[in-house]
């Protein structure tokens, strides 16, 4: 059964549905056959083993279960079998104007596999696209389980020198889990409402944004998330910067247990001993547990905290400006 879908302006797509009694038995068939304006995939109840990867625009996932985990997208590569961390990904997501709702996507290499020193990182979801959102959707990992970046600000021989504006992407409502950078990219990226969980480890960065240099228009905007941990958890950092300008603010954040350092944020050493915090950004305002604000007079400089009128200005909208990310559906 073909259902037509949008409105407006918009192409209509194609809608079709991938399970035992679909039209398709796997997501990537389904993708590999959608046209080009795009097509709604709907996934019925049920894991799929699959390195999934989808290059077209306009690609629609949406499980159709009561839960966002009875739709499991899976698979098992590291960054040591697949041959990089790029290459580790569960599923991989190039194409713009792509929406997933309502399922979970994992890479679970390191419930199968002993870390090792070298190449354990495992991506459970690599998104490099243009105007991007997910809604209610989990995403399950240890090392790098979320890589949120953009393959339009890497010009070959341009070396910072003309201005860019990165991928725009919006989670929603989401559950990301993982221990070691674990979100971690380039994008121009708001997460709303999710719950970020970290993972049984002795240190935890929860991000590492890579912004390369001033003119790249990127960073991590986290409004309204909870932060939780597992017991086992020795100390959790909002993150540390992978690249010279990482840009990172966490607003209205809550807390579940002690799970943030005084200091806040890790250093990253560059080559020469120097750190990159220096000229990066890292902020949070509004930080609070059950208990109310919690103290941020230890802040590692030049980390700040943020006061409510430069707080009230970071935005969906004026994060993700040119694109009204919140009205996709």
């Amino acid at each position: 059964m073909v259902v037509a879908l949008a409105a407006g302006a918009q192409a209509r797509k194609p809608a079709v549905t991938v399970g035992s009694d679909g039209e398709y038995k796997t997501v990537q068939a389904a993708v590999d056959a959608a046209p080009e304006q795009g097509e709604v995939i709907r996934i019925a109840p049920g894991t799929y083993k699959e390195k999934l990867h989808i290059e077209k625009n306009g690609i629609e996932l949406r499980g159709t279960g009561a839960l966002p985990k009875d739709v499991l997208l899976t698979y098992d590569d590291s960054a040591k079998s697949a041959g990089g961390t790029n290459k580790s990904f569960s599923v991989a997501v190039t194409g713009d104007d792509f929406y997933a709702e309502n399922l979970t996507i994992q890479n679970d290499w390191e419930k199968k596999n002993a870390r090792m020193g070298e190449g354990a990182q495992a991506v459970a979801l690599m998104i490099t696209g243009d105007r991007e959102v997910l809604r209610h959707v989990r995403l399950l990992g240890y090392q790098d389980t979320l890589y949120a970046t953009s393959k339009l600000c890497h010009v070959p021989g341009d070396k910072g020198t003309v201005a860019c504006q990165a991928s725009r992407q919006l989670f929603e409502d989401c559950y990301i889990e993982g221990h070691v950078d674990f979100i971690f990219g380039d994008s121009k990226a708001v997460f709303k409402n999710c719950e970020v969980h970290g993972m049984t480890h002795p240190v935890i960065a929860l991000t590492a944004q890579s912004k390369a240099y001033p003119l790249e228009d990127s960073g991590y905007l986290f409004l309204h998330c909870t932060i939780t941990a597992d017991v086992a958890v020795d100390k959790i950092y909002f993150g540390r910067p992978w690249r010279a300008y990482s840009t990172v603010y966490f607003i209205d954040t809550t807390l579940k247990g002690s799970v943030i350092q005084p200091e806040g944020w890790l250093e990253w050493k560059n080559a020469d001993g120097t750190g990159k915090l220096a000229t990066s950004t890292c902020g949070d305002y509004g930080t609070h547990d059950v208990n109310g604000p919690v103290k941020t007079d230890q802040r590692i400089p030049p980390s700040k905290v943020l006061t409510k009128a430069e707080a009230d200005k970071l935005t969906v909208a004026s994060w993700l400006e040119g694109w009204d990310a919140e009205k996709v559906k």
